[in-house]
C-alpha cells in the first residue's frame, strides 16, 4: 500500500484552510496547515511535502517571497492561491517558479484537477545533494554537506562551532542551558571550563550575527541560549 501524498496548505484564513484540508483529505491526501509565512517557508524546506498550496497574502513573509526563496533550495511543486485576479501577479508567481496559479474563489473540482496535473508532471531531481535543511531566517544549514550559508553567502566554521550551531538550530525556539550544550557538543565526559560555551557563542555571533547584521542567537539570562526567528 502506497503512502498518501502530503500537501501543505499555507493559508491565513482559517475557514478556507479548514475547507481545503477537509476536501483534500476526502480525496485521500495527507495534509498540514500553516498560517504564518515565515514558519511556512521553514516547514516547506524541512518537511517532506509532495505539494504546497501557497496563498499570496500572508503575515511575516508573503507567498511571492516564499516561492522565490524556496526555489533557491527546493523544486517541490507549488500552486499559488490568491484573491488577486491580476495578470501581473500571475506572471510574477510563475516567473518565480510556481507550477500553477489559481484565483479565489475557485471550484474545488478545478483545484483538484490542477493538483493532479502538477503531481503528474512533476519529476523530482534524483541527484540533489542537499538532503536535510535547517533554517532560521536567512541562515541555512545543509548537514549532509557540512555547509552553512547566511544570505546566500558561505560561512566558515570550525567543527565545534558547526556542532554548536547545529544543536541550536535543531532545537530552534527552545532555550538550551549551558549544561545541555556542554553534554551534547563537548560530550558527557568533558572536564574543563564551563565558560567554553559562552566563548563559542561569541565566536558564532562574530561570524554570523555581527557579520551579517542580523540577530540569530539570543541570550536568556540565567538560563542559556536560543536561536529564534
Amino acid at each position: 500500500m502506497t503512502e498518501p501524498m502530503k500537501i501543505l496548505i499555507v493559508e491565513d484564513e482559517r475557514r478556507i484552510a479548514r475547507f481545503l484540508q477537509m476536501e483534500l483529505e476526502h480525496e485521500g491526501f495527507e495534509t498540514a496547515t500553516e498560517a504564518n509565512g515565515r514558519r511556512a517557508y521553514e516547514r516547506i524546506l524541512q518537511g517532506s511535502f509532495n505539494l504546497v498550496l501557497l496563498d499570496v497574502m500572508l503575515p511575516d513573509m508573503d507567498g511571492m517571497e516564499i516561492c522565490r526563496n524556496v526555489r533557491k533550495l527546493s523544486d517541490v511543486p507549488i500552486i499559488m492561491l490568491t484573491a488577486k485576479d491580476d495578470l501581473n501577479d500571475k506572471v510574477c508567481g510563475l516567473d518565480l517558479g510556481a507550477n500553477d496559479y489559481i484565483t479565489k474563489p475557485f471550484a474545488i473540482q478545478e483545484l483538484l484537477a490542477r493538483i493532479r496535473a502538477v503531481l503528474r508532471n512533476y519529476h523530482p531531481a534524483t541527484d540533489s545533494p542537499d538532503g536535510e535543511i535547517l533554517v532560521a531566517k536567512d541562515l541555512v544549514m545543509y548537514p549532509s554537506r557540512y555547509e552553512v550559508r547566511v544570505k546566500e553567502q558561505p560561512v566558515d566554521l570550525t567543527k565545534k562551532e558547526y556542532l554548536l550551531l547545529e544543536f541550536l538550530l535543531r532545537n530552534k525556539r527552545t532555550v538550551l542551558s549551558r549544561d545541555q550544550i556542554l553534554q551534547k557538543v563537548w560530550g558527557y565526559d568533558y572536564v574543563g571550563d564551563t565558560n567554553v560555551v559562552d566563548v563559542y557563542i561569541r565566536y558564532l555571533r562574530a561570524k554570523i550575527d555581527e557579520k551579517f547584521g542580523e540577530k540569530y542567537i539570543y541570550t536568556m539570562r540565567g538560563v542559556g541560549y536560543v536561536i529564534k526567528d
